[in-house]
């Protein structure tokens, strides 16, 4: 999965990840299932990823495993033959 994963795709959390929020310093849960944006990536097997509200702004940006991510796809492939 990590070769697929590239800066700028939207990516889904596959387990409930704890952090804190990245101004405030707060606890939050982010859930399963949850949306961000990879920011960066760190050699292929971790990514830096955003998740911001329906208005836009972050709250929350943290390193995560390439394991721990599905990207999400708004588009199908071209199969081969």
């Amino acid at each position: 999965m990590n070769g697929e994963i590239r800066t700028h795709d939207v990516v889904a959390l596959l387990a409930d990840t704890p952090t804190e929020h990245f101004e405030t310093r707060r606890p939050l849960l982010l859930r399963r299932g949850q949306v961000g944006t990879v920011v960066m990536t760190y050699d292929g097997s971790a990514f830096e990823v955003e998740f911001a509200g329906r208005d836009g702004r972050a709250y929350a940006i943290l390193p995560i495993e390439a394991e721990k991510l599905m990207v999400l796809r708004d588009a199908p492939e071209l199969a081969t033959a």
